[in-house]
């Protein structure tokens, strides 16, 4: 007897289409509605009530330059950003490598531990962290800064590079210690190339979420280590009256420098790596 699988009517295929599309279309207008109010504002000379503002300036980008000391704050950030991501590389791919081809007791553990700084929200460990810094008076500096932002860039930097390794042959690193390869060679000739699509995508992740990270930032930061992300707060919360054009170009500022290293990162990273795969 032949069975003939039954199709899903045309109609509710329909449905289903529309309603993505619908969704997606939403999302689109609301977010896309909100950005552009904020580009359009930020180079307005006035906006009242109306569709579009009464005329276009650049002078609040020049005025939150000066007020701010843009220039200053893209360095430190700059700064704070990769000193993150190279101090997490250095010590993740290492770490990555061990959880990739080595079983021990409590590996489960150690992974679950890792995924901590990662769901937990920051500020939950932040407070104490900024406590203990300012405790070894490291918070208000840059070193504070980079200290409290590798509590969670570390992890990260292991569960990326993790999959990364798993997925390289063995045998290859069994054919470069036949050929007479030390370990230390065959770590640095052989698995860093192959996993360099990796530690370069997990480096960008880092720098993108570093820039994005606000709490412990703001809770270890000081005048000389201010990143961007807390410059906009205090634009925007800061005692005194501002003009909203002005903020909403910090924000614009704020927003450019992150759209690029985003997509920087995602040009390179595949969000399925983030999966913890453990071997069984």
């Amino acid at each position: 007897m032949t069975v003939v699988a039954r199709r899903a009517p045309p109609s509710r295929d329909l449905g289903g289409t529309l309603y993505v599309f619908a969704a997606g279309l939403v999302v689109v207008v609301v977010v896309g509605g909100i950005l552009f109010s904020v580009l359009l504002s930020a180079f307005a000379t006035s906006w009242f009530g109306g569709w579009f503002p009464d005329g276009y300036t650049d002078r609040w980008f020049r005025a939150a330059i000066t007020d701010f000391d843009i220039p200053q704050i893209l360095l430190s950030t700059a700064f704070i950003t990769l000193a993150v991501a190279a101090i997490a590389v250095v010590i993740g791919v290492p770490a990555a490598y061990v959880l990739a081809r080595r079983r021990f007791r409590g590996k489960a553990v150690v992974q679950i531990l890792l995924l901590l700084p990662l769901l937990l929200p920051p500020i939950t460990y932040g407070i104490p962290l900024a406590t203990m810094l300012y405790e070894f008076r490291l918070a208000g500096s840059a070193a504070g800064v980079i200290i409290a932002n590798l509590v969670p860039a570390l992890p990260l930097v292991v569960l990326l590079l993790t999959p990364f390794f798993e997925q390289i042959d063995p045998n290859l690193e069994r054919a470069a210690r036949v050929l007479g390869a030390s370990p230390r060679r065959v770590f640095t000739r052989v698995l860093v190339p192959l996993a360099a699509p990796g530690v370069l995508a997990a480096a960008l992740t880092v720098v993108v979420r570093t820039l994005a990270l606000f709490e412990l930032t703001f809770l270890t930061s000081g005048p000389d280590s201010t990143t961007l992300v807390v410059a906009l707060y205090y634009a925007a919360f800061a005692p005194g009256i501002r003009p909203s054009q002005q903020i909403d170009a910090m924000a614009v500022v704020y927003m450019a420098t992150s759209l690029v290293l985003l997509l920087a990162a995602l040009r390179f990273v595949n969000p399925t790596n983030m999966v913890v795969r453990v071997r069984r």
